[in-house]
């Protein structure tokens, strides 16, 4: 029997994802064993109800084709469908599939569908939301938010960064937030809280790298000084690679995390994507939750 495969290709995911990575995947697929349907999303059309069809579907494999967001929103239609999750990355940066093991060529990715092994790693949660790499509130998702803001006004992608930057560092770019790790309750003002799915390397040559995705926590970082000076710092460490050595900054590891602010809502980054969600943020950890094809020396 023919392995069934729905594979959801993202070509709204950048302007380097097309005709010709489409091509490639179709040249990857010729006489190997396996049944594949590609699904093509093209812009303004619903990559979650694309993938929640998909995973509805007779296919035993959801492959996602495309950045870390067409990822994070395929993998939470399998976590639902507790099928199995492949990935041909073809982002950017290409997070999650780095740290699984995934080889970053096309041929390479299709391959796993048949080659492959089935390795279960852990999924973060906030407040009903799944995330696969990391979670994020204050500095990131504000910065995004105007950037984007700038550049539906006509702005340069790196035009709009500067100046969403510059707004944000001019006015005020701390919180006032209480944390409740696993009843360990900390009061902090920073910049930003950054929620990770497993330990995140945090050096200049490995920084967003994890080795592990199967540990069982998240991992919890934040500037805890609350003046610019301290932003400042925050730059030059991660540029020299001590960002650990920093005095202010601080780690930690738990299974379940509350965040809570005096605003009733918030901006929130998900696998970079941000959205609004009420507040207290509620997170945790889920154990194994999703199955990944990887390579046979990822296991």
């Amino acid at each position: 029997m023919r392995l069934r495969a729905a594979i959801i290709f993202n070509t709204a995911a950048g302007i380097a994802i097309g005709d010709e990575q489409l091509r490639s995947i179709q040249d990857a697929l010729q006489n190997r064993s396996i049944n594949a349907v590609i699904r093509v999303i093209r812009s303004g059309e619903d990559i979650t109800a694309e993938a929640y069809d998909a995973a509805a579907s007779d296919a035993d494999i959801i492959v996602a084709a495309g950045g870390d967001g067409t990822i994070s929103a395929v993998s939470r239609a399998v976590i639902d469908s507790e099928k199995i999750l492949a990935v041909i990355p073809l982002g950017t940066f290409n997070h999650f599939s780095r740290d699984v093991g995934v080889p970053d060529d096309i041929a390479g990715a299709i391959s796993l569908l048949e080659n492959g092994v089935v390795k279960s790693v852990d999924v973060g949660e906030v407040s009903g939301r799944y995330f696969i790499n990391n979670s994020s509130i204050g500095l990131y998702p504000r910065i995004v938010r105007k950037r984007e803001q700038q550049q539906r006004l006509g702005r340069g992608k790196w035009w709009a960064a500067a100046w969403a930057v510059w707004r944000i560092f001019v006015r005020s770019p701390f919180l006032k937030i209480k944390l409740d790790l696993n009843g360990n309750v900390l009061s902090r003002k920073t910049p930003f809280v950054f929620v990770g799915n497993n330990d995140y390397e945090m050096n200049l040559y490995n920084i967003g790298r994890r080795l592990i995705l199967d540990n069982g926590f998240l991992s919890v970082y934040l500037l805890r000084r609350s003046g610019r000076v301290g932003l400042l710092l925050l730059v030059l460490h991660t540029v020299f690679g001590r960002l650990r050595q920093l005095k202010d900054f601080e780690g930690f590891k738990t299974t379940k995390l509350t965040i809570a602010t005096r605003k009733k809502r918030i901006l929130v980054a998900l696998d970079g994507e941000v959205t609004v969600m009420e507040t207290p943020l509620r997170y945790q950890i889920h154990p194994k939750k999703l199955r990944v094809l990887v390579p046979q020396s990822e296991v």
